[in-house]
């Protein structure tokens, strides 16, 4: 009697772990297989790297470091004494073009009005050449004074976008050279964040789909949405060697690591008083509407054990069948 009881005792106690290891297989199988997850994500952000279009001294700075500015907002100014200079003289130019043109439009009417015997043809086209040429001159102090003024506007380099200074490390006295960037400016309106999915987890992911956003020290979560899905990554193997060949590595290990491929996220909703930074960890996951984790139901796991034992027929099977009944060439019989 004693022996039967434990007996039973130890078919009871075998039972019972059985039941807690598939049930806890089952919830680690639903956690990670039956939802799209990932904990290797970051918050990106879009940087405006923002050059002066003249050179000079740098002669004032709004902003400080961090600072929000809008866009249109003065950044720093360059010195604009030479930029000056350089408007009074493209001015002067055009009124001296200006009046020689008047002078020379006024000697062309008056030939023309003249008779062909007080004043050739000759004499008369002469007149004319000079007066467009005038008028060509004049177009280009014209030119040349707009250049000037645009210029002494730039001489004020200005924010490219709402946001926050970043890095600010220039100082009054530094030089400014034309189209190098010398201060950034963080486009406030540009936060994603990328999730790196592993290969085997995209499964699921489709545009538009709703993702929570978990931030490493951060207890309220965020909503967002998937935007797109990156079409490729770099591959090492797909490296040029010599002659143009591809580089393969001959190391090939048992274990297959799923390579990430990055999901851009769109960010709905932001936490009230959330300071959002740029390269800040995150764990992302697809979630249904009403903020749950979609399950693996008991037809999607059959199914997915079907397809494992399953020996699907190629669709272009039927196109290959002759090719592979025929003979081989000579060529593939030496091989």
């Amino acid at each position: 009697m004693f022996e039967r009881a434990r007996m039973v005792m130890r078919m009871t106690t075998t039972l019972a772990i059985l039941a807690v290891a598939t049930i806890v297989l089952l919830g680690l199988w639903q956690y990670y297989t039956a939802a799209p997850w990932t904990r290797n994500g970051q918050v990106r952000v879009q940087v405006a790297n923002i050059a002066p279009r003249v050179s000079g001294q740098i002669v004032e700075i709004h902003v400080a470091d961090n600072q929000y500015v809008h866009r249109g907002d003065v950044l720093y100014t360059i010195d604009p004494f030479d930029f000056r200079v350089a408007v009074a003289q493209a001015t002067a130019r055009v009124n001296e073009r200006q009046a020689d043109m008047t002078l020379r439009l006024a000697q062309h009417q008056r030939r023309q009005q003249l008779s062909s015997a007080s004043a050739s043809a000759e004499e008369k086209q002469q007149f004319e050449a000079v007066a467009e040429q005038a008028k060509a001159q004049y177009a280009e102090a014209l030119a040349a004074m707009s250049q000037a003024r645009i210029n002494l506007e730039r001489t004020q380099v200005h924010s490219t976008v709402n946001g926050y200074v970043t890095n600010l490390t220039m100082r009054v006295g530094d030089f400014a050279t034309a189209g190098v960037s010398d201060i950034q400016v963080i486009d406030a309106d540009s936060f994603w964040v990328d999730g790196y999915f592993e290969e085997t987890r995209l499964r699921g992911l489709y545009r538009g789909a709703l993702m929570r956003i978990d931030l490493m020290g951060v207890p309220t979560p965020l909503w967002g949405h998937v935007e797109s899905i990156t079409r490729g990554i770099s591959s090492t193997n797909a490296e040029r060697s010599t002659q143009g060949l591809p580089s393969v590595n001959p190391v090939y290990t048992w274990v297959r690591l799923a390579q990430r491929i990055p999901v851009r996220i769109h960010i709905d909703t932001l936490p009230a008083g959330l300071t959002l930074s740029a390269g800040m960890t995150a764990s992302v996951s697809m979630v249904l509407p009403d903020g749950r984790r979609p399950r693996l139901s008991w037809r999607t796991l059959f199914d997915g054990l079907k397809r494992l034992v399953a020996h699907p027929r190629p669709p272009n099977a039927t196109l290959h069948t002759a090719t592979a009944a025929a003979p081989l060439s000579d060529t593939d019989q030496t091989q």
